[in-house]
C-alpha cells in the first residue's frame, strides 16, 4: 500500500490535468448513476482521485464520504470542493481496508476507475456489500485488463519496474461478473463503451 500511495502521490498533479478520454461515455455514466441517487442518500466513493465526479454527484444527495489512497490526490480534491462551493463531501485519507466505516450504512457505493488496481478485488467486493444497506447500489466503472489487446498487457511488467504503471489486476469482463455475483450482487445494468472498459451497476439484495 505504501508503494501505491507514492505512486499516486507522484502523479497527482499530472493525473489532476488530463483531460476526460471519452467525454461523452463520461456524461452517460454520469447521468445513468444520479438516476440511483436520491436527496437523502448517503454515498461512499473509494478511489475518488481528484474529487471531480463526487463534486459532480453532490448536489444529487445527502452526503458523500470520499476515500482515497493518496494525500496529494486528497489536496487537490479539497480546493476543488472550496472553489465550486461543495460542502457536502468529506474526503478522507484510505482504503476500502483501513477506513473506520459503519456496516450497511451507505444509500450508494461508487468505485470508479480503482477496481482494476486491487490486488484483493474479492476482499474488496465483500467489503463494498457489507458497507450497503439492503437494497444499495454499487457504481463501478473500470478498465479490463483481461480483455485489452494482448502486446498492450505484456508493456504492463516493464512499466511497472521503470515506475510508470501501478499494480493492475488482469481479469476481464466476466470474471468481474461473476465475482459481483458470488458476493452476493445482483447486475442491474452493464454497459460496454468500448472492449477493455464497463460499466455496471450491481444491487444489494433487500
Amino acid at each position: 500500500m505504501r508503494n501505491a500511495r507514492a505512486f499516486w502521490n507522484k502523479s497527482a498533479a499530472r493525473y489532476a490535468k488530463l483531460p476526460i478520454r471519452n467525454a461523452s461515455a463520461y456524461e452517460k455514466k454520469l447521468a445513468i448513476t444520479q438516476e440511483y441517487l436520491r436527496p437523502d442518500s448517503r454515498v461512499l466513493e473509494f478511489g475518488c482521485g481528484t474529487g471531480s465526479t463526487a463534486i459532480l454527484h453532490a448536489p444529487h444527495v445527502r452526503e458523500i464520504v470520499a476515500l482515497d489512497i493518496s494525500d496529494k490526490m486528497l489536496e487537490i480534491a479539497e480546493q476543488k470542493a472550496r472553489d465550486t462551493g461543495v460542502a457536502n463531501i468529506t474526503f478522507r485519507q484510505g482504503t476500502l481496508d483501513d477506513a473506520e466505516l459503519a456496516e450497511a450504512s451507505f444509500d450508494a457505493i461508487l468505485g470508479l476507475n480503482i477496481l482494476h488496481l486491487l490486488e484483493d478485488l474479492d476482499a474488496a467486493l465483500a467489503r463494498v456489500h457489507g458497507l450497503l444497506k439492503p437494497g444499495g447500489v454499487f457504481v463501478s466503472s473500470t478498465v479490463l485488463v483481461g480483455d485489452i489487446n494482448f502486446l498492450f498487457r505484456l508493456m504492463i511488467p516493464p512499466m511497472q519496474m521503470l515506475g510508470f504503471a501501478p499494480y493492475v489486476n488482469r481479469f476481464g469482463k466476466q470474471s468481474l461478473v461473476d465475482k459481483l455475483i458470488d458476493a452476493g450482487f445482483s447486475i442491474e445494468r452493464e454497459w460496454q463503451p468500448g472492449k477493455a472498459t464497463v460499466f455496471i451497476i450491481a444491487r444489494k439484495s433487500e
